[in-house]
């Protein structure tokens, strides 16, 4: 507030937007917080110079994937075998903190076209 500017960026998953399922329900839960909270710091704070974006990517190759085990692990490969790079989500927060001061990118939606959810 003291400078005059900023910009929260919320990083969730699409498993906000969609309950990922079996066994999801607890990391769905938090991701779904992130979607209010970041709404509600948007209207918070619509009369001040900080902008609140939420970024909600589905698969991104960042490695975890092979590091997930038990029964869930060909499921989950399977899920990333069409992930997109982290580059990625980069670019769609970069571009949200690029728009004028007048513009709010309340949320981006960024995954792999070959994604089912």
């Amino acid at each position: 507030m003291r400078q005059q500017r900023g910009h929260i960026i919320s990083l969730s998953s699409i498993h906000g937007l969609k309950v990922f399922s079996p066994g999801g329900a607890v990391h769905s839960a938090s991701k779904f917080a992130l979607r209010a909270l970041s709404e509600g710091l948007r209207a918070e704070l619509a009369t001040t110079p900080i902008r609140s974006t939420l970024i909600t990517p589905g698969a991104v190759d960042t490695g975890i994937q092979h590091k997930t085990t038990g029964s869930d692990s060909a499921r989950m490969l399977d899920i990333d075998k069409n992930a997109i790079p982290p580059e990625a989500v980069a670019r769609a927060i970069a571009f949200a903190m690029e728009q004028p001061a007048n513009v709010d990118i309340n949320e981006i939606v960024v995954r792999p076209t070959a994604q089912a959810i």
